[in-house]
């Protein structure tokens, strides 16, 4: 559970999350960890890159980087905050290795390379002392033992980050699917959507009937009723990533409003 800003944590909305899983057919293994209790992992992990030169200190603003013409982070404070004043917070980033070309092949995209250099170095601290997702995910991927990670085709380019993330930490790099991402007609990303509905537990099977037939996997018109563990289970068997290779985006054929 991904709870590490504090400041947008909404009060029992874990267990609102769960409870939706739950309704939606979709369990878990073991206890459900939450980042917030992980921090010892988080702090060893920087303190280890720390030791071998892999982090420096950065005093940069938003408004630093939105006057920056360089696609990436454009490394203005790997020698020193360039604004240093005493007891003046800054974040704390990850000192990529910007000679490698970071490549690997996506189950769904197909062979992906990122120059580092171009990429830059991201956030692992925040100024208001919060550990990053970048680092997060990574620390969390490893404890866990996570062999495949599958998500939307928008968090492509991070993967570069946490390929050299896990080498500087020494731990392995799983598996990687990206998705391609639900688009309504003008382009707008489903999840961003003004016009998009909350999922409701209570009508989780025609939601979930919906959501396989955006992703390609419509289920047969026999199960178009059928309970969602009814439904999952013939998602299992007839899954099949050969549906959208390569694709990076699916168009919805109707407004996300009715969906």
């Amino acid at each position: 559970m991904e709870d590490l800003d504090t400041s947008r944590v909404i009060p029992d909305c874990s267990d609102q999350m769960l409870r939706t899983l739950e309704a939606f057919g979709l369990h878990w293994d073991g206890e459900v960890e939450f980042q917030s209790r992980r921090l010892p992992l988080y702090i060893e992990s920087i303190e280890s890159l720390q030791g071998t030169g892999r982090t420096f200190e950065c005093s940069c603003t938003r408004r630093d980087r939105s006057n920056s013409l360089e696609t990436g982070y454009p490394g203005t404070c790997r020698n020193g905050p360039t604004r240093a004043e005493p007891g003046r917070p800054t974040t704390t980033r990850f000192r990529v290795d910007d000679e490698e070309t970071v490549t690997w092949l996506d189950r769904v995209q197909g062979p992906c390379q990122v120059d580092m250099r171009d990429l830059g170095d991201p956030v692992i601290r925040r100024r208001d002392g919060a550990f990053a997702y970048q680092l997060a995910v990574v620390v969390d991927d490893a404890a866990q033992s996570v062999s495949d990670v599958v998500r939307g085709a928008d968090l492509l380019q991070s993967t570069a980050w946490q390929v050299q993330l896990q080498k500087a930490l020494k731990l392995s790099t799983p598996r990687y699917a990206h998705l391609p991402l639900i688009l309504e007609s003008d382009g707008a990303k489903l999840s961003k959507s003004r016009g998009s509905l909350a999922i409701d537990p209570l009508h989780a099977s025609a939601q979930l009937s919906e959501a396989l037939g955006l992703l390609q996997h419509k289920p047969p018109a026999e199960l178009q009723h059928s309970s969602t563990t009814e439904l999952l289970a013939w998602a299992v068997a007839n899954w099949h990533l050969d549906a959208f290779q390569g694709r990076r985006e699916i168009v919805a054929s109707r407004p996300m409003s009715q969906v």
